[in-house]
């Protein structure tokens, strides 16, 4: 998606994400997608057993800023970068950054420990994607992660959702097998893949956690996180 597209929707964003389908999956959780990334993050890091307290944390196409308000308190420093201006000028209060280029961080080399892209690839031009994930890879700490989340191509239901949303209008899905081939061609080793957002939030708050905690390796969850390591050479 072009910079001046997403500055036609930051104003409304929320309105254009509306979906029928969605709305019921959410219910009267307006941030129940943000907090299961923000979840999902910090399992991983709980898991892995690693002390996030003193990590530079980047969110790649950040938006306005909602995924690293919710978790400023779990690192030392939190930033984020995004092509469009209107969308910064929306994360107010956050260190937040315009990235000029699309194939370009503003950050300088070996500079962070944990990179997330949510949602940002089935925006970029596949021709892209290399680069994009190579320069991350850049900006990224000896031993840091990148962690790249995505629509889950294999997902009926998500299909469905993208076909109908404004935003994601020039959406190319690609599926977690071609998300961590762009990883290890970065020089990035696979650490783990995930699949989330298999149930709604009624049904996720009261008993659905702890199943699709089991059903994490079922590739038919709404969306997927693909984790990978930098060396620590």
């Amino acid at each position: 998606m072009t910079e001046p597209e997403f500055d036609q929707y930051s104003a409304s964003y929320d309105e254009l994400l509306s979906d029928p389908i969605r709305d019921r999956f959410v219910g009267t959780d307006s941030g129940f997608f943000h907090r299961r990334k923000r979840d999902l993050i910090r399992g991983y890091f709980r898991k892995s057993g690693l002390d996030t307290s003193e990590m530079t944390y980047l969110d790649v196409g950040c938006g306005r800023g909602e995924l690293i308000s919710l978790l400023r308190g779990d690192f030392a420093r939190v930033v984020g970068c995004d092509l469009s201006p209107g969308m910064v000028a929306h994360a107010q209060g956050l260190n937040v950054r315009l990235q000029t280029d699309p194939c370009r961080i503003p950050f300088d080399n070996c500079e962070i420990d944990l990179a997330t892209a949510v949602c940002v690839y089935h925006h970029v031009s596949v021709n892209d994607r290399v680069a994009l994930t190579r320069e991350i890879a850049r900006v990224l700490k000896p031993g840091g992660t990148l962690i790249i989340i995505e629509h889950n191509p294999y997902n009926p239901v998500t299909r469905l959702i993208v076909s109908r949303t404004p935003v994601d209008r020039d959406a190319c899905l690609l599926s977690a097998r071609k998300a961590r081939a762009l990883q290890v061609d970065a020089g990035l080793a696979p650490a783990a893949i995930s699949y989330f957002l298999f149930f709604p939030e009624f049904i996720y708050k009261n008993w659905g956690a702890a199943v699709e905690r089991g059903l994490s390796m079922c590739p038919l969850g709404g969306q997927y996180a693909a984790i990978g390591k930098k060396g620590t050479k």
